[in-house]
């Protein structure tokens, strides 16, 4: 339930109050430039990205390898399209994920919380 409150109350708000900030300091229509180049930027790392991981899956799971690594990365270039949401915030942490090299160094940390989430009961696995 906190999560819920961070997501649409206080991270919304912190946005609003950066778009102002923004506006103040470089202007109004920079700082509206700035959120259409995000929002292309994403769509297009997004999709570039995207694919990639997926030919990765597909390859891996051809080769009888299980994909686990190909498709966290799917999941964070999923979670890539923040750059598509209007905000600084959510566009830096959209940025994060989908380049490959930032990616790469979130991963252990990524990782540990899946299992932490999967030793909790939070997801469960079923074969």
């Amino acid at each position: 339930m906190k999560y819920i409150i961070l997501i649409f109350i206080v991270l919304p708000a912190l946005e609003i109050g950066l778009f102002i900030l923004s506006g103040k300091t470089i202007g109004i229509f920079p700082t509206v430039g700035l959120i259409i180049i995000t929002g292309i930027l994403g769509a297009y790392l997004a999709k570039k990205q995207g694919l990639e991981a997926l030919k990765r899956v597909q390859n891996d799971l051809r080769s009888g390898i299980p994909p686990g690594i190909a498709m966290l990365d799917g999941v964070c270039i999923l979670a890539g399209i923040l750059l598509l949401s209007p905000g600084f915030m959510t566009d830096i942490v959209g940025l994060l994920l989908l380049l490959p090299v930032t990616r790469n160094t979130m991963r252990p940390f990524l990782l540990k919380i899946i299992k932490n989430w999967i030793s909790s009961k939070h997801i469960r696995i079923y074969r």
